[in-house]
């Protein structure tokens, strides 16, 4: 009989690795991660990478890197000439007026707290979310040790301030993603989860596929990659030299939208009195992953919100914008909705887009010389066409009615298309689902008589009947 149930039981283990590899290469094969334009997300500094040294120690060790935010813990020594003096959620407001002092005078913000026990009373909750309204903290990085968040999700809504569920390895009881998904399914989107990559391999949990799960509701991300899988006393190595895979871990992220921050903790015990060089290694391996590295977002984001601050419309019609998602959607026209914050000369502007019908009629226009106040902009500015039913200076990816594109290189209907515009002086290039279309010297052709070298950007709605959308607008100006 134990013969037999041993051979169930491996039966039944087999099964179950099959469906788990076979789960995971599917989510694998969800999104190729190398075509992924991944995002410059924020990065911040969790202070216990230095807690070998005081709180005001650690702060121009964390400016020499280039560094402009931090997550505090609790229990760090402010000074080491006042060891009894620390940063903690308990410290009397004098203390944190010094602490925010000193913190202006290093260009350095508190964004987050934690790893902090908040207690299981609402006295002892209070003092912590008191504590980050104060030092204008967003997130508090806590481990709850109940099972009832109803008194934990009102003061979340009370205060404006998340909490992040933090998962150390096991035996700790968030140790694995599936934990935190029940713990916040159906609560307040600003409870969710402090995504530690680091601690997830050393429970011999996947970061992509923690991550995957999390979809949604991760709110904090400890980013570390570890010299090894699988081992509780595995250490912290510079990004891109470990096991985690941070590219396709980056690329996750910006697949999600995730708008939160890059808190770096690194961990190595062989390290801890000068861990910047291996910090500072990781960081350039980011930047050299990072596509939008030096763009600017032209749709604002706060808080996980997107927003269209900056922009006006001018026109018939109007744009929605989704704040979730950030996917702007047109509805009727012909307007214009438009950049207004400023002008570009010589640039990059990086759109995506797609259509509803075969047929839509939208355009991007760049360097509209003055304030829109009529339709006399369409005579002055070149547009970038979107209309796949046309041809040649009418189609997508032309210079609408100026120069036509080297070859149809628009997706099908209803996909995403990636635009890449380049103005330098008079040449103008165009790139369409990193296809290479347009080319171009511009001179005054078709409908133009005259054009700026510089203006501001826009985005038409056309059409009254069918919508176009865009998403990630992305700007770099060429110096």
């Amino acid at each position: 009989m134990k013969k037999i149930m041993a051979a169930v039981m491996l039966i039944l283990l087999t099964v179950t690795l099959f469906i788990a590899q076979g789960t995971s290469a599917s989510a694998a094969e969800k999104v190729d991660y190398s075509k992924v334009r991944i995002r410059e997300f924020p990065v911040a500094m969790q202070c216990w990478t230095f807690h070998t040294f005081s709180f005001y120690e650690t702060l121009p060790k964390v400016k020499a890197l280039g560094i402009k935010y931090l997550q505090a813990y609790p229990g760090q020594v402010l000074s080491k000439d006042n060891p009894d003096k620390k940063l903690i959620h308990t410290m009397s407001d004098a203390d944190m007026e010094q602490v925010k002092k000193v913190l202006a005078e290093n260009g350095i913000t508190i964004v987050a707290y934690g790893v902090v026990d908040i207690g299981t009373t609402e006295k002892s909750m209070r003092e912590v979310f008191d504590f980050a309204r104060k030092m204008g903290i967003r997130t508090i990085c806590a481990e709850p040790s109940f099972e009832d968040y109803t008194l934990l999700e009102k003061l979340v809504r009370e205060y404006n301030i998340g909490i992040a569920i933090h998962n150390h390895p096991e035996p700790s009881k968030f140790a694995r993603p599936e934990v935190v998904v029940k713990a916040v399914k159906g609560l307040d989107s600003r409870i969710g989860s402090c995504a530690d990559t680091g601690h997830w391999m050393r429970t011999g949990v996947n970061p992509l596929d923690a991550l995957r799960m999390l979809d949604g509701r991760i709110i904090d991300v400890h980013l570390k990659d570890l010299n090894v899988f699988g081992d509780k006393d595995a250490v912290d190595v510079p990004f891109g030299s470990g096991k985690a895979n941070i590219h396709d871990i980056l690329a996750e992220l910006t697949e999600q939208n995730y708008r939160g921050f890059l808190t770096i903790e690194h961990e190595n015990p062989n390290e801890l009195e000068n861990p910047s060089p291996s910090i500072k290694k990781g960081l350039d391996y980011i930047d050299s992953i990072t596509y939008f590295k030096g763009y600017e977002e032209l749709l604002s984001w706060n808080n996980g919100r997107c927003g269209k601050h900056g922009w006006n419309h001018y026109g018939p019609g109007y744009f929605e914008l989704d704040e979730k998602t950030g996917i702007l959607k047109s509805h009727k026209g012909m307007g214009l909705f438009w950049y207004s914050k400023k002008k570009f000369k010589d640039f990059i502007l990086e759109v995506d887009y797609k259509t509803e019908v075969p047929n839509a009629n939208s355009g991007i226009f760049y360097r509209v010389p003055d304030v829109p106040t009529s339709d006399a902009y369409i005579y002055n500015s070149f547009e970038i066409q979107i209309d796949d039913s046309q041809t040649g200076i009418h189609q997508t990816g032309s210079v609408y009615d100026a120069e036509a594109p080297k070859l149809a290189a628009f997706n099908k209907t209803g996909e995403w298309n990636h635009f890449k515009i380049t103005l330098k002086g008079r040449n103008v290039k165009v790139e369409l689902n990193d296809k290479l279309v347009v080319d171009w010297n511009m001179e005054p052709r078709g409908k133009i008589r005259e054009y700026a070298l510089e203006g501001y950007i826009g985005l038409q709605n056309h059409d009254y009947d069918t919508s176009v959308y865009f998403k990630n607008i992305f700007v770099k100006e060429l110096k």
